[in-house]
């Protein structure tokens, strides 16, 4: 082959390769529709920072963790599956990360899968956190979302239990709180098998969960322990059957406008964005056979990035 026949050929080359890698359509059809580079950008906060539950009877169950780490592992697992992460009792916790900022254009912006139903509500406080020092880390500030009960006198800021190791296997979870006041998380022998509620990779024994509390709205409706109701609160809250905040067209989702976030003193605060959602089990109280109320998490969503879907 003669040297310019070779440079033609090389030049050939460089252009159906320039082609192939640009995705340039045949002459004659038209591109598909849709942004020319696709957001890269997940919808869901797949990355677990921290899970911590109090007692409850999902906790334990079905894995066994001995450290933090495995413990967000699993967690991250289960939200990869569509299956519930089980946050146990008051205060128990989980923090999750975006992969990037969530915008605040003053709507909804911020969507949360639980599994309520009708009278079947286990309420959780939503806070958020801007990655104000940008290393990755859920070390800034953390503000709650207010709902419909921030400000009641009946909902406490800055409540406290603290929850004990059993002495043995099968055995209820003593907890006493900031106001005085004590219980137990009872063990349900009937329905579940592992010997402990207390996390296996909590260290000492006994630990303490704080946050913001609700009133509880649970009912035995029948009178005699056989029929409860765990009712609704009208909005703002992971986990809550909400006539307000479960938009139709996306089932189970409780939606949260960043807009309303409230640092510890009760003002308002205006976020443009955040990185972080830490979502904590909000009442402290059981019901009957049913066991404690506990919040449960599917999925944590930039509802922002769903928008565009409906």
């Amino acid at each position: 082959m003669r040297k310019e026949q070779k440079h033609q050929l090389v030049a050939i080359l460089l252009l159906f390769a320039i082609v192939v890698q640009t995705g340039c359509s045949q002459e004659g059809t038209e591109p598909p529709d849709g942004p020319d580079v696709p957001d890269a950008s997940s919808v869901s906060a797949g990355r677990v920072l921290e899970f911590l539950p109090a007692p409850g009877q999902f906790v334990n169950e079905g894995y066994e963790c001995c450290t933090m780490d495995e413990a967000c592992r699993y967690a991250e697992e289960r939200l990869d599956q569509g299956a519930y992460v089980s946050l146990g009792g008051f205060g128990g916790y989980i923090i999750v990360a975006f992969d990037h900022h969530v915008e605040n254009d003053g709507g909804y912006n911020i969507a949360i899968t639980g599994n309520s139903v009708t009278n079947s509500s286990e309420p959780g406080i939503v806070w958020v956190m801007s990655d104000e020092n940008g290393n990755g880390l859920a070390d800034d500030t953390w503000f709650e979302l207010r709902g419909s009960e921030y400000g009641k006198d009946e909902t406490w800021q800055g409540y406290a239990v603290t929850y004990y190791r059993p002495a043995e296997p099968g055995q209820p979870v003593r907890w006493k709180d900031n106001r005085g006041q004590e219980g137990e998380v009872d063990y349900l022998k009937a329905y579940h098998s592992q010997d402990y509620y207390f996390p296996l990779w909590v260290a000492g024994d006994s630990y303490t969960l704080t946050g913001t509390r609700l009133a509880a709205r649970n009912v035995d409706v029948s009178g005699t322990g056989a029929l409860w109701h765990n009712q609704d609160y009208p909005w703002g809250y992971a986990d809550n059957y909400s006539p307000t905040d479960m938009l139709g067209e996306h089932g189970r989702d409780n939606h949260f406008r960043i807009s309303d976030a409230v640092s510890a003193n009760g003002k308002e605060v205006n976020l443009p964005s955040i990185d972080f959602v830490k979502i904590q089990t909000a009442v402290n109280a059981k019901s009957g056979w049913i066991g404690e109320q506990s919040t449960e998490v599917v999925a944590v969503k930039d509802y922002n990035l769903m928008k565009g879907d409906e």
